[in-house]
């Protein structure tokens, strides 16, 4: 008798597009990849009601990316669908992740990121008097309430904190990384347990763009070769998540399985690497960018799902 093979079914988990649509360039061709080998793929809306979430045998978060207008909701999301099939990445990761207080924990682990100060609603700050800095939130994307100043600006960005603060806000302060001006920002991706593929991108806030101004996410886009140094340094990030996520939950359970990362890094005044962001719930992949890769990600998708 044949045996009859059950195709995998794959949830790729989306935001609902405005009436510019949705931005997401790499949605459609990792849809037919999953589909051209053999598994069936849905593309759903992570806030749908509709969505059956049990009857897939993986849910993969691709492009949530209005999550950070409704975190809580979003956790809330996370936490139910992970309780229903397999969530990737895991509820408890994307619990953690959504709030950029992390990199403390990373900091903490021995982990060089950006130096970065946390000031909370109700907490006075004080803004930097002798070099430029970064007024951001711990909850945000594509450098939503971002920006960037010179000390003589120090009360525009008070400003900005009180606004970000009467919004129920926690801001983060850093020092601007003037490296990245001309070296950019460099992007790691991860997938399936090894490294993808990495990419540049020149810097985002440009001098006197508003906070709540618009912003090109992602400009002058390019391929990378990564080196050693930004290679070491993304890893060690990724080692230090599981116990991050451990202490944040407690220190119960087991050690979460990442399916997905990217690493941004930014180069510090000594020139050596530094993590600016670890984004392990919706990061783009910028597969449109590297088509060699979108095999290898629907090939470990695939072997996710079983």
């Amino acid at each position: 008798m044949a045996r009859t093979t059950v195709r995998a079914r794959v949830a790729l988990v989306t935001y609902r597009p405005g009436e510019n649509g949705n931005a997401d360039r790499d949605l459609p061709a990792l849809k037919e990849a999953l589909e051209d080998a053999g598994a069936h793929a849905v593309v759903a809306h992570w806030d749908d009601p509709e969505v059956d979430w049990a009857a897939f045998d993986l849910v993969l978060i691709r492009s949530t990316w209005d999550y950070s207008w409704r975190v809580a909701e979003f956790v809330a999301w996370a936490e139910l669908c992970g309780k229903l099939t397999r969530l990737a990445n895991p509820a408890e990761v994307v619990r953690w992740n959504t709030d950029k207080r992390y990199l403390g924990d990373l900091a903490g682990a021995g982990v060089p990121v950006v130096p970065t100060r946390y000031v909370a609603p109700g907490e006075d700050a004080e803004l930097p008097e002798d070099h430029e800095f970064v007024v951001k939130p711990t909850a945000g994307a594509g450098a939503r309430f971002a920006a960037r100043y010179t000390p003589a600006e120090r009360e525009t960005a008070a400003r900005q904190l009180a606004r970000m603060h009467a919004e129920g806000l926690t801001a983060m302060v850093q020092p601007y990384l003037r490296n990245i001006d001309a070296a950019g920002e460099r992007a790691l991706q991860f997938f399936g347990g090894r490294f993808l593929h990495a990419s540049r991108k020149g810097a985002v806030l440009e001098p006197g763009t508003p906070y709540d101004g618009v912003k090109v996410p992602h400009p002058q886009l390019q391929d990378w070769e990564v080196t050693p140094a930004e290679l070491l340094v993304a890893e060690r990030a990724l080692a230090a998540v599981p116990d991050a996520v451990a202490a944040a939950a407690g220190g119960e359970g087991a050690a979460p399985e990442l399916l997905y990362a990217r690493v941004d890094l930014v180069d510090g005044d000594d020139g050596e690497p530094r993590v600016m962001e670890l984004e392990l719930v919706e990061p783009n992949l910028f597969l449109w960018l590297h088509p060699e890769s979108l095999h290898v990600v629907a090939e470990a998708v695939i072997r996710a799902a079983r």
